[in-house]
């Protein structure tokens, strides 16, 4: 085992997309470039560990990982490299492929860029552009430079996917602006944004009208908007000050269900249904289901598209090419958890440590939202930058939450927790005779995040097999845009948390979104729990709790996998049950 390269998926996902990348520069057929870039998608998509798999001999039944491509995975677990990818790195420079996003430049162009002028970065080329050296190249001219010019300026002024904590709610706004227009039946986002996806490219809405007229202007002149991409009777697409662009589709509302559908996406997912229709002697588009004799069926809402294919309507976030086609003819699509199925608030910060309310102010803010309990669960001492409690400011604490308690009565219930911090040797911020003392325990990480895989797995499990630990917060600690989360050994944290009866966290907090779809899901099919909370640190982060639940339904959760849609009584019961 120690001669072995335990690469995580994330790695193999990233080495199989730059290999997919350089090889499309270098002119490769297309058909192995999607083979590389379906691969890099399946492995970074993986809920179990592709080393584990490897070691059981089925690196073939991972959904694009064929022969070949699972000859190179073996190599790198067994010799660290890839013997195919240095030759490749060899041939094209690696950091061609960082200028793939831009807008207007495709790879053609950059393998022309590259092979002319000899120029490697995006650096190099926005210098060349501003020269005028790229108007004289074959397909090249002076238009053509400066739109180049200005997808570079795009590009810098955007990142490859927006956190959907930022795109959602811009999305809200432009809908209530949209939605004023006369004529206008109805505006609705769809892509990945309505799929619940923790980050998405560009803003897709679609809108149902008669005349498209009136709402493309209104879309097209928003004040925000620095540049129209493209413009049209029925589809428009635009960039924003921001660096966020948006695209707008109006359809006649007869037509909006099928349309809305397609929009909505996934790829693979409307591959499946138009599979089906064609078994149904149908096809399928945005416009229409269509019968062979060329006579259409118009939907204009979504569960009729999915009537018509013998099917109950699929959730939107689900609609992942999972498993959920298969499991809507099998009639075993689960009843997905709901914003409303959650009673209490399990991981809340007041201004004991770096919250913004008070204990009182908290709880009656959780109250107003119909909320049963809620867990006032500030941070420890060792997390200097939190100001978090030390033994004896709990113990103030404590008092503190009997006094409010008694002026609320059972109005609601406040219980006592701690984010008690894993520190970077493993030990946890408080003993256990002071763990003892609160009413729930959830253990996190936030420092020396970048430790190495087994050292820091072997922190949070730790933690995990402490007997007053309760819930594990944000288990891998990673922070939107700009913060990945910790390598994680993720199939053996759930295997403990589920063996220890310990909770994971889908923290709701649209920066975190942690524990993600993927191991969520994963974790419920072996039988674990799941807590939903808002991390709270002042009375609007309260209302992020629909971004967590968006997460928990993305992964097939039911209410009964989450510890706080329980009635408070059997919550209780529960944490008294805990060692």
């Amino acid at each position: 085992m120690s001669d072995l390269h335990r690469f995580s998926n994330r790695q193999l996902a990233q080495i199989f997309e730059q290999i997919a990348d350089l090889s499309e520069i270098k002119g490769e057929v297309i058909y192995k470039v999607l083979a590389y870039r379906k691969a890099a998608e399946s492995l970074a998509e993986l809920n179990r560990e592709a080393f584990d798999i490897w070691q059981a001999g089925k690196l073939t039944e991972i959904p694009g990982v064929g022969k070949a491509i699972a000859e190179k995975i073996e190599e790198l677990f067994t010799t660290g490299k890839l013997g195919f990818l240095e030759k490749l790195t060899a041939e094209v420079p690696p950091t061609l492929a960082e200028m793939l996003p831009v807008p207007d430049l495709g790879p053609k162009k950059i393998a022309l860029f590259w092979r002319e002028l000899g120029i490697t970065t995006l650096a190099e080329l926005e210098e060349a552009a501003r020269a005028g050296k790229l108007r004289t190249l074959p397909g090249m001219g002076e238009k053509s430079e400066a739109r180049l010019l200005a997808g570079i300026e795009a590009y810098k002024r955007r990142s490859e996917r927006i956190p959907i904590g930022r795109a959602y709610p811009f999305a809200q706004r432009l809908i209530a602006c949209l939605q004023a227009v006369p004529g206008v039946q109805r505006v609705e986002m769809a892509g990945s944004l309505r799929r619940g996806r923790s980050t998405v490219g560009d803003l897709d809405l679609l809108a149902a009208a008669d005349d498209s007229k009136a709402i493309m202007e209104v879309f097209l002149s928003d004040p925000e908007v620095v540049r129209i991409i493209a413009s049209g009777e029925t589809k428009s697409s635009v960039e924003y000050e921001t660096g966020l662009r948006a695209q707008l589709w109006v359809h006649p509302p007869q037509r909006f269900g099928t349309a809305w559908q397609y929009a909505t996406g996934s790829k693979e997912h409307n591959v499946r249904l138009r599979e089906l229709a064609l078994k149904q002697g149908l096809s399928l588009s945005e416009h229409a289901l269509t019968r062979k004799d060329g006579r259409e069926i118009l939907c204009s809402t979504e569960e009729e598209v999915y009537a018509a294919l013998g099917l109950p309507c699929i959730p939107p976030e689900l609609r992942e090419d999972r498993g959920e086609v298969q499991a809507a003819l099998e009639g075993r699509l689960p009843r997905l958890i709901e914003v409303s199925d959650i009673r209490s608030e399990l991981h809340a910060h007041t201004n004991w440590s770096d919250g913004k309310l008070t204990i009182r102010e908290l709880a009656a803010a959780a109250r107003k939202r119909g909320l049963a309990a809620v867990v006032i669960s500030d941070h420890s001492a060792s997390l200097a930058i939190t100001g978090g409690l030390t033994a004896e400011a709990a113990l103030q604490q404590r008092q503190e939450i009997r006094q409010v308690q008694a002026e609320l009565g059972d109005s609601i219930r406040l219980l006592q927790g701690i984010e008690v911090e894993i520190r970077a040797d493993g030990s946890l911020d408080f003993p256990d005779e002071v763990l003892a003392g609160f009413d729930i325990v959830t253990a996190s990480l936030h420092t020396s995040l970048r430790q190495p895989r087994q050292q820091i797995t072997e922190r949070l499990l730790n933690a995990i097999r402490n007997p007053h630990v309760d819930v594990i917060g944000h288990p891998t600690g990673r922070m939107f845009p700009n913060r990945e989360g910790a390598d994680l050994d993720m199939e053996a944290i759930l295997k403990a948390a589920r063996e220890y009866g310990v909770a994971l966290e889908i923290n709701a907090h649209p920066s975190r979104l942690d524990l993600d779809d993927l191991y969520a899901r994963r974790f419920v099919e072996m039988g674990g729990l799941l807590a939903i909370n808002t991390d709270a640190h002042s009375e609007n982060d309260l209302d992020l709790l629909h971004f967590g639940v968006t997460i928990a339904r993305r992964a097939w959760v039911q209410a009964e996998a989450v510890l706080n849609t329980w009635q408070l009584p059997r919550l209780l019961d529960w944490l008294a049950a805990r060692p």
